[in-house]
């Protein structure tokens, strides 16, 4: 336990972020090495959901077949959410299976569904076609249903806090493995998988209606399959989803030049900033990716977003008792954030998942208390994260995807 520049007026200790119970991966240089590249570049093979449909329609003519059989098929999978030809009964029997075989090479097998006693929380352990295992957790709230995405097999920023971040990262997922996942949780919800409906008569969501970016990996590290995955998401019926770009929330840890050209992009996506540390000195050791762009860079690209979308940005911090935590931390971040304007971040503190024993546990529930006030009496709009999935190992920073 060290001292981290911390002013006279604050009594509490600084505990410094390190590693526990596995070794993390330094570069030559002795810092955290950081994997912007996949070690592992193979793909699946090409699946409906990685083409438009004007490259659907021209995949099925190439096969042999009617154009209109792309929409046939792209309904079969985004509305019914199938892949089995036996549900087609609207395409001719014969070729049928050619066709599925062709547009539906397998992507997620599952290997583990994990459920809270509720049941209003499920994580889901898949396989992917070359072994690599993800996860996904699905959430029920009232009137909406949320999926936590994955969007890289391991994770290449090396946080030490984050189970996903201590195998290092294997791949990147393909763009159709990253919507199937949603496809896969609108069909454990069609088969009345995630608890039951509610009985007060309020309004209950029939599919998954808000995605978050938040699973293994970082998305922006990704840039090219995440943003193709997105616009199948928001591609209207049956060309994709249908959903609402408003209720995609995409998360980094600060990617500075992928921020920059995410805003540039005319899609309405919520952007979230994990910053976890309003000063250089910590965030450099928690958020290893500091080393690269600093506190007041990312920062500046989370405002530039506002500035060229006019959507409001998140700005994530997890709470970690005796790290992170601190009074004046809560006071610094508020006023980087107040030099920027008024009115457009939203501050979501989040209470780490406690570890008995270890430097990494929760923030005490009065400190949480008066770091919350502390931003919004400074004018910055703050709400406690509702965590869930924690007795399932789905809470934010708990995949590992381990069988």
């Amino acid at each position: 336990m060290s001292i981290i520049n911390t002013p006279a007026s604050e009594t509490r200790p600084q505990v410094r972020p390190a590693a526990e119970g596995w070794e993390q991966a330094v570069a030559p240089d002795g810092r955290p090495e950081l994997q912007f590249k996949s070690p592992r570049v193979k793909q699946p093979s090409t699946h409906l959901a990685d083409m438009t449909m004007a490259e659907r329609q021209a995949k099925v003519v190439e096969l042999g077949y009617p154009a209109f059989r792309a929409k046939q098929l792209s309904t079969h999978y985004f509305n019914h959410y199938t892949t089995d030809p036996a549900d087609m009964t609207d395409l001719p029997l014969q070729g049928r299976e050619d066709l599925a075989s062709a547009m539906f090479p397998p992507l997620l097998t599952q290997v583990k569904k994990l459920t809270t006693d509720n049941g209003d929380t499920i994580k889901f352990l898949w396989r992917l076609f070359d072994g690599a295992l993800v996860e996904s957790v699905l959430m029920r709230y009232p009137g909406r249903i949320t999926l936590c995405v994955s969007s890289q097999c391991g994770c290449g920023m090396n946080c030490p806090f984050c189970a996903t971040g201590q195998a290092g990262l294997t791949r990147n997922m393909s763009s159709a493995e990253i919507v199937d996942q949603i496809v896969a949780a609108n069909r454990a919800i069609a088969n009345g998988d995630l608890g039951a409906l509610r009985s007060d008569g309020g309004h209950d969501a029939e599919r998954v209606t808000n995605i978050v970016f938040m699973g293994m990996g970082e998305p922006l590290a990704n840039y090219k399959r995440v943003l193709t995955a997105v616009r199948r998401m928001v591609d209207p019926s049956p060309q994709g989803l249908g959903m609402s770009a408003r209720n995609i929330t995409i998360s980094t840890v600060g990617l500075v030049p992928a921020i920059n050209k995410l805003a540039a992009e005319e899609l309405p996506v919520t952007f979230a900033l994990s910053l976890h540390a309003p000063d250089d000195e910590l965030r450099d050791e928690l958020i290893p990716v500091n080393s690269r762009w600093k506190v007041d860079e990312a920062i500046d690209a989370a405002y530039n977003y506002y500035r060229t979308t006019g959507r409001r940005v998140s700005i994530e911090y997890a709470l970690i008792k005796d790290m992170n935590d601190h009074a004046w931390r809560a006071d610094l971040l508020a006023k980087k954030l107040n030099q920027r304007g008024r009115g457009w971040v939203h501050v979501n503190p989040i209470p780490l998942n406690p570890t008995p024993g270890s430097i990494w546990t929760a923030s005490e529930k009065d400190v949480a208390q008066e770091f919350i006030e502390r931003l919004i009496d400074a004018g910055i709009p703050t709400t406690l994260r509702d965590t869930r999935g924690k007795e399932i190992d789905g809470a934010c920073g708990q995949l590992a995807a381990a069988e």
